[in-house]
């Protein structure tokens, strides 16, 4: 295994260890002294041992609020129950008692728009103290802020039939308490949970009227006098259990075969990201044996277009060559889109379309060409065309980010502002506009010149703005940065790729 490869990954690793301990061991432990387990327990309990599982969003704001938000206090995870493929999202009360942060809308948003997409059922396991009130400016309004989730949770229910379960295990506060509430089933933890649009101390303060939690928004009165929850469960496994029962009542899912782990792949890529490798034998680990038939591989070579099949299932892949090649046309410089490849990747697609294969995008792009020769060809066109045919595609499409994903060419390559089912990165994935020697020469280019045909050195004021937009853009490109903000659903360890990427394409071909 390469050593920059090597590196990222145990950092990675290490990382997510720390980040499935929620609030640490202390709060963890505070919380099985209330008798209750911890978020990420009740969803190792709810889905099915042994079954493959893909968690969405572990490394979301890791690296903002000083650390005080592991995961954004939310575990959103697909997976199956009793067979079923299903999203779950659970509350993690470990940190800051399972309070919403702005990244927490984000997550539970991106969890409720894969179950729609893929319309699979979902399940809420609430253990929320709220809004995260300091923050509320970021959480509370807006297109996107909380009250979308409670949008999708209606269009789930009305329109588009996705069955959607409620485990109430602790505190489901103010507004929080519609999400339950849209949902077909209430399930609430005796001596435990707590629904209210307004705890105790809110309604001492707005009605004069003193009354228990227990009384105000417990397990019994929303079950005896309300009506509103459906189960009463006298702990968390039991609830765990009544949910399990609904899941086999539902229909039953069609599961795969999931492939054995390929640690070939850490040999491929090269130590050095600017070195090129064999983007052929990447394409053979991943992919069935023997399975792959390229499309036009002699036209448009640095951009590779071919029918597969992964775990047995039919697919259409699209990757970037890199390296230098030789052409009929010419030399060509690999993981660029030209204006032959951007026509083949349209054309392709298009087909794939209409053949209902489903699309695997592999990035390792560093943009389209430029110079007066593309533009003569026509390459603006080109590009629109195969962005469009890309965008336009109804079948699954799952982008996985090898290496780099640079300017235009991560757009055409189903970029996630272009709604693929799922979006992945390998550790060593670089997702940005541009490398930090060339944002150098875009930004300090000038003066640089400047300086060069005077024949003065670079001032130490200059050399330390060029490091620091070195530095800065070192950073916006690490995968971890991505994983953090969203753009990308997860990090994933290179051996497991076929493993990760039948489950999800199971999902998607729902």
């Amino acid at each position: 295994m390469p050593n920059r490869l090597s590196q990222l990954l145990a950092e990675i690793d290490s990382l997510e260890a720390v980040l499935r301990l929620g609030g640490g061991a202390g709060k963890i432990a505070k919380q099985h002294k209330q008798g209750k387990l911890t978020a990420r327990e009740r969803v190792a309990l709810l889905l099915d041992r042994e079954a493959p599982s893909f968690e969405t969003g572990l490394l979301i704001a890791h690296d903002r609020y000083e650390g005080q938000a592991p995961g954004a206090g939310v575990v959103t995870v697909i997976g199956r129950i009793e067979g079923r493929a299903a999203v779950v999202v659970a509350n993690d009360a470990t940190v800051k008692a399972g309070a919403w942060w702005p990244e927490t809308i984000a997550k539970i948003l991106r969890a409720q728009e894969i179950a729609m997409r893929e319309r699979m059922p979902i399940v809420y396991l609430v253990d929320s103290a709220g809004v995260n009130l300091p923050l509320q400016d970021s959480i509370f309004p807006g297109q996107y802020g909380a009250a979308r989730i409670f949008h999708y949770c209606s269009q789930m229910r009305r329109k588009l039939k996705i069955p959607q379960f409620s485990a109430v295990m602790g505190m489901c506060i103010a507004g929080g308490a519609y999400l339950p509430a849209l949902s077909d089933l209430i399930i609430m933890v005796e001596g435990a949970s707590f629904m209210g649009l307004g705890g105790p101390n809110l309604v001492k303060g707005a009605t004069g009227e003193s009354v228990s939690a227990d009384a105000l928004g417990g397990a019994s009165m929303h079950t005896s006098i309300s009506g509103v929850a459906h189960y009463k469960a006298t702990n968390d496994e039991h609830c765990i259990e009544i949910l399990r029962a609904r899941f086999r009542e539902l229909p039953a899912g069609q599961a795969s075969v999931i492939p054995s782990r390929s640690e070939k792949l850490y040999d491929l890529l090269p130590d050095d990201h600017r070195q090129p490798y064999d983007s052929s034998a990447v394409l053979g680990e991943i992919l069935d044996e023997a399975s792959i038939e390229e499309h036009q591989p002699d036209y448009g070579p640095e951009l590779i277009c071919a029918r597969a099949h992964l775990a047995g299932r039919p697919i259409a892949v699209i990757a970037n060559r890199r390296g230098f090649l030789k052409t009929a046309l010419g030399p060509r410089i690999g993981g660029i889109i030209y204006t032959e490849s951007a026509r083949k990747a349209a054309f392709f697609v298009d087909v794939a379309e209409r053949h209902r294969l489903p699309l695997l995008y592999l990035q390792d792009v560093s943009g389209f060409m430029v110079g007066r020769q593309a533009e003569e060809s026509g390459i603006i066109r080109a590009g629109a065309e195969m962005v469009e045919t890309m965008s336009c595609a109804t079948v699954p499409k799952i982008v996985l980010t090898l290496n780099h994903s640079s300017g235009a060419g991560y757009y055409a390559m189903a970029g996630q502002g272009f709604d693929p089912d799922f979006a992945l990165a390998w550790p060593t994935a670089r997702i940005g506009v541009m490398e930090g020697d060339s944002a150098v020469q875009a930004i300090h280019g000038p003066e640089l010149d400047r300086l060069k045909q005077s024949g003065q050195p670079v001032p130490a004021e200059l050399e330390a703005k060029l490091a620091q937009t070195r530095g800065d853009y070192e950073r916006w490109l690490d995968a971890r940065y991505a994983a953090a903000r969203g753009h990308v659903d997860a990090i994933i360890d290179p051996a497991k790729t076929r493993q990760v990427l039948s489950f999800l394409f199971e999902v998607c071909q729902r």
